[in-house]
């Protein structure tokens, strides 16, 4: 009777995630997403926890342990989700993606021995294998990411023929794996010197990855996490962690192939390749950009966009560290009152993360139909009057079009340049991720408005109620 409600249970969790990541595919929806998800990972929690027959009677002391458990993980988790900023969610996802991991590589650490002791088969030998390996790498490659995006890690390390390095190593790793699978006997003490390696592995597969490549870092990452989580649900028959772990794996997926068609450069290129790191300061291209750099205040930027027909404001990582979606928000809605069209232009990879803008103008209220993708928005910027960029940078850089001798060449951009006016927020000069001047910076059309986006977005809205 237990065992059959448990089935029943795992497959309402199984549809509950199903349909949470389907409406998590609209922004409107994604909220009641998230809670229908939650609710079906609830009822599988509990219903393992009392309805999962071990052959053994549960004592009120491993209750008490698991319940407590849960209590400290959740007001953590609760505490963390309240008060983290905008401009870390990048980081709170790689931390707890890399939670992920580390669960999946302890199921494989705890499972071994008694494997090993009872002679399990190949198929649950491989599942404890392959979850604890891919776990491990996805637990030490999310912290190196962590680490990358809070700023601990502000450059790529690269050892000598590095690509090279990692790929014996990855051999070595997975030979080694095949050991306990073929060996009649082997150390349970092995188990810890595969987890050493796996944890190495997973740092010299991040370590040399460039900045701006972390948006595509983290999905892949994320999907390792899946294929580890279901890697578990084979090994344990839990149809539960199957379906969690197979749709985060190929979900991950997905998105990593899509931000690599965004970006124009094949996986590979962006393991292997750094993007932007070995750009050199300045330009970071084959030849020097012509033209000088213009100011602009608030008082005339006001003036363009109040008398313009449409607007189209890009977002990016800058306005997120100043947080400065509220206002923005204000601005959209003062010009729409003045009659003015008002779109946000999206690029696949602007942020930190993947979807990053979207979360951040979501969370100011912005309509989800005016978030307009880098395919669809691109050709409106030649009828478009004012082109706000506001903390972008290599997403509207002209040189990935014009520059063969740029880093960014044929990564796809928006292609603000096209627009009658352009207005760039900035706080300084500085580069973007891919350490390369911006040839927009220059153009006889762009104006640069310098300073905080916060700060000097209020001041713009103030200045528009004047007009």
């Amino acid at each position: 009777m237990k065992s059959s409600l448990l089935e029943i249970i795992y497959l309402l969790a199984s549809v509950t995630f199903i349909i949470g990541l389907k409406m998590m595919g609209n922004a409107k929806t994604a909220r009641n997403g998230n809670l229908i998800g939650a609710v079906g990972m609830t009822l599988a929690i509990l219903g393992t926890i009392f309805l999962y027959d071990g052959g053994h009677q549960v004592s009120t002391t491993t209750f008490v342990l698991i319940f407590g458990a849960i209590a400290i993980g959740t007001v953590i988790g609760w505490l963390t989700a309240v008060k983290v900023q905008m401009t870390k969610m990048p980081e709170l996802v790689s931390l707890f993606n890399g939670m992920g991991g580390a669960c999946a590589a302890l199921i494989g650490l705890i499972e071994y021995p008694h494997a090993a002791e009872t002679g399990m088969g190949m198929g649950g030998m491989l599942c404890i294998i392959l979850g604890l390996i891919i776990g491990s790498v996805s637990f030490s490659g999310s912290i190196i990411a962590f680490m990358k995006l809070n700023g601990t890690l502000k450059k790529a390390i690269r050892l000598t023929a590095y690509n090279m390095i990692n790929n014996v190593f990855l051999l070595a790793l997975f030979a080694f794996g095949a050991y306990f699978l073929m060996a009649a006997s082997v150390p349970v003490a092995a188990i810890y010197v595969l987890l050493l390696m796996s944890l190495l592995y997973g740092v010299l597969f991040t370590i040399p990855i460039g900045g701006a490549d972390m948006p595509v870092v983290i999905s892949l990452l994320n999907s390792f996490t899946g294929l580890a989580a279901a890697t578990g649900g084979f090994l344990y028959d839990n149809q539960a962690m199957q379906t969690g772990g197979i749709l985060v794996g190929s979900a991950g997926t997905l998105l990593t192939l899509a931000m690599c068609k965004a970006m124009n450069r094949p996986l590979s290129n962006v393991i292997f390749g750094a993007f932007g790191e070995s750009a050199k300061s300045g330009s970071g291209s084959g030849s020097s950009i012509e033209g000088s750099i213009k100011d602009i205040s608030i008082s005339d930027s006001a003036i363009l966009m109040n008398y313009a027909k449409k607007v189209i404001i890009v977002p990016g990582y800058g306005l997120a560290v100043a947080q400065a979606q509220h206002v923005i928000k204000e601005l959209e809605n003062l010009l729409e009152e003045r009659g003015v069209t008002v779109k946000y232009a999206i690029h696949p990879v602007a942020g930190r993360m993947p979807g990053h803008m979207n979360v951040l103008l979501a969370e100011s209220n912005v309509a989800y139909d005016k978030l307009v993708e880098m395919e669809d928005i691109n050709p409106e910027f030649a009828q478009t009057d004012v082109v706000l960029v506001v903390g972008a940078n290599d997403v509207v850089n002209p040189a990935a079009k014009t520059d063969p001798s740029s880093p960014i060449f044929g990564m796809p951009i928006l292609d603000v340049e096209n627009a009658q006016h352009i207005i760039v927020n900035k706080r300084s000069m500085n580069a973007g991720y891919a350490g390369i001047e911006n040839e927009l910076f220059y153009n006889p059309k762009t104006s640069m408005l310098f300073g905080d986006a916060k700060d000097a977005l209020s001041k713009l809205v103030t200045e528009l109620k004047t007009l």
